[in-house]
Parts: C-alpha cells; structure tokens; sequence
C-alpha cells in the first residue's frame, strides 16, 4: 500500500468524534422536546420554540430532524421507550403469569402517578391525534398497540398458568384495565380526586378476582418473627 493509499485515522477520528457528538446534539433536543411535549402536547412542538429551550439556531435543530414531523415522531418513540423501561422489562423479572401482569400493572401505575403531575404523550397525543390521519398519529397508535399486545400476552400467560380462568376473555379484561389509567388520569389529573390510586388499584384486584385470580396473599413473617409472636401468645 502506497502513502497515497494509507487510510487517514486521525481524520476518521475526527469523523467519529462529530458524529458522536452530533448523536448527543440529537439526544439532548428529544430529551428537550419531550419534556416540552408534556407540557403544551405533540401538536405545541416547533422547530422555533425548541430552538428557544435549546438555545440553539432554528436551522441548528432542524438539521437533525428536517421537519416538525419528524421531530414529533422522534418524541413519540423516545417515550416509548422511556415506557418500556420503566414498565414493561422491570416486570420481565417476575414469574410467567399472575405475578408477571401484577408486576406490569404496578409499574405502570407507578409511572402514571408521576404523569399526573406531568403528563402523558399517549393519552394527550390521542385527543390531539384522534381524527388526525398521518405518520405521527401512526406511530402514536403503534406505540400504543405494543404495550397492549405486551399486556394481552401476559394475560394469556395467566390464563395457561391456571391464574386466571381459561374462558377469561384477554380482550375485555385488556379493555378493563386500560380503562383503569385513563380514569385515574381523569380523577386525578383534572378532578383532583386524593382517592384516585387507590381506587385504580382496588379497581385492578377486583377486575382479577372477576376473572378468577386469587386474591393477593399476604406477606408470610419471618421464621424469627413467627417465634417471636408465638412466644407471645
């Protein structure tokens, strides 16, 4: 190999760093963009306002996206992910079945007591979107489409774990539960209901013990505690 023909490193270095760089540029503008979104909905995003919150030129933020659109749908699939990793793989963890689908419920009210002071692009970008045709509605609806489908199969985990009974309809008990989050987003977020968790919570044991679950069992004590209280009575 000639010196003609000898690979420039330090300006593929060069090439690297930039594109790292410009990998994190992107990154923290969603990251922006979907704090932004909570706050005035998927429709409040501009390429203007987020160069404003960015403190970067309009033509600095729209060459990472190239149209309000695009910047939308990127917003759309970092909160999706986001939502995977604080619900769906935490529950990954859990027993196939019945403690599987606790675990997804409760992570996922875990996550909406939090939207209720902030908000949440899924149920915000429905009522935006709803009557919308176009690729931001779709990967919207999508994002949602996932979670339930992921929702779905750990209920019929449950059903062929015995949890549940076998003619539990996975639909309806789906359509139940997620009625659940979108009534206490209402309760609490516009009602300002105090009780609204707790009712969502009593609202899921009782749509489990419908379908047949057993009811949660109580903590078992400590074999040091169980000597303790028997040496008590």
């Amino acid at each position: 190999m000639s010196v003609t023909e000898m690979p420039d490193k330090p300006a593929r270095a060069r090439e690297g760093k930039a594109l790292h760089k410009g990998q994190q540029t992107k990154a923290a503008i969603i990251d922006a963009a979907l704090g932004l979104a909570t706050q005035i909905g998927l429709e409040g995003l501009s390429i203007g306002a987020l160069a404003e919150v960015t403190r970067m030129s309009k033509s600095g933020v729209f060459a990472h996206f190239g149209s309000r659109e695009e910047l939308q749908i990127s917003v759309i699939r970092e909160y999706h992910a986001r939502f995977e990793q604080d619900v769906f793989y935490p529950a990954m963890g859990e027993p196939r079945g019945l403690p599987r689908l606790r675990a997804m419920f409760a992570h996922w009210m875990q996550r909406t007591s939090v939207e209720i002071h902030s908000g949440c692009i899924y149920i915000s970008g429905a009522v935006e979107f709803d009557d919308r045709p176009g690729p931001v509605r779709d990967a919207l609806a999508s994002s949602v489409q996932t979670w339930h489908a992921a929702m779905k199969r750990a209920i019929a985990m449950a059903k062929e774990e015995g949890h549940i009974r076998a003619t539990a309809d996975e639909e309806q008990m789906l359509f139940e539960i997620h009625g659940l989050i979108l009534a206490l987003h209402y309760e609490a977020r516009f009602l300002k209901n105090p009780d609204s968790i707790a009712r969502a919570n009593a609202g899921f044991e009782n749509i489990l013990q419908r379908y047949g679950a057993a009811p949660p069992a109580a903590k078992s004590l400590s074999k040091p505690a169980r000597a303790a209280k028997n040496a008590k009575e």
